[in-house]
């Protein structure tokens, strides 16, 4: 590895943590809205996803550059993909955390329904796994990674007994169908968040063992 190669791919990685910091501090605080939502803050974090995109350009417009110079190859060139997919995969989560914080924010003059603390133990462990597939990324770990691939199917459990309690809720009373439609929408992004760890948990995978386990299961 040339001089001029490592500067620049310690340059990506900076860069793309600098990213992962701020698409977890806006998926706490959308997160933290679902319990105390306030319009003047959820605008706050669609500007906080602002910043999350143009991150997202100028890492890849790096990424291109480094493929472009150095032509790199094995590790270095599954490094580069890695952090190509791993730099979209928050990019989405970016906005997936404007869309919670906006369906936290539809319920602040529909009073009657509670956000169910099922839903707020799912939002802890979305945001647990995103957290720990980012470390899993920083620290090279892929068995972290895989322990968080695993973990994705209590999100998606809990999401399907989210949705089943909020139908009850609203079939129970008509006028909460609009604020419970509202949660509904809410639990479905949360558990999108899971899935882009997920996502980054295999690109990890890749990274370190340059194995592909995405899809692993519908090839069995």
């Amino acid at each position: 590895m040339t001089i001029h190669l490592t500067r620049d791919l310690g340059i990506l990685h900076r860069n793309l943590l600098s990213m992962c910091a701020t698409v977890e501090e806006l998926v706490h605080k959308a997160v933290a809205e679902l319990s105390d939502p306030n319009i003047d803050r959820a605008r706050a974090l669609a500007k906080q996803d602002d910043e999350v995109d143009r991150y997202d350009v100028s890492i890849e417009e790096e990424c291109l550059k480094i493929l472009a110079l150095h032509q790199p190859v094995a590790t270095d060139l599954r490094r580069i993909t890695t952090v190509l997919k791993i730099s979209a995969e928050l990019e989405r989560v970016a906005d997936i955390s404007v869309h919670i914080a906006e369906r936290a924010c539809s319920l602040v003059n529909q009073p009657g329904i509670e956000v169910p603390q099922k839903l707020k133990e799912m939002a802890k462990r979305a945001v647990e796994l995103l957290h720990q597939s980012i470390d899993a990324y920083v620290g090279l770990d892929s068995q972290l990674a895989r322990h968080v691939t695993e973990s994705d199917n209590v999100v998606d459990e809990l999401n399907r007994e989210i949705i089943i309690e909020l139908l009850e809720v609203m079939k129970r009373d008509p006028q909460l169908i609009e604020p419970g439609l509202s949660l509904f929408s809410a639990s479905r992004h949360i558990e999108r968040v899971a899935d882009h760890a997920t996502n980054i948990a295999e690109d990890v995978v890749y990274l370190v063992e340059g194995e592909i386990i995405r899809h692993r299961a519908h090839f069995r």
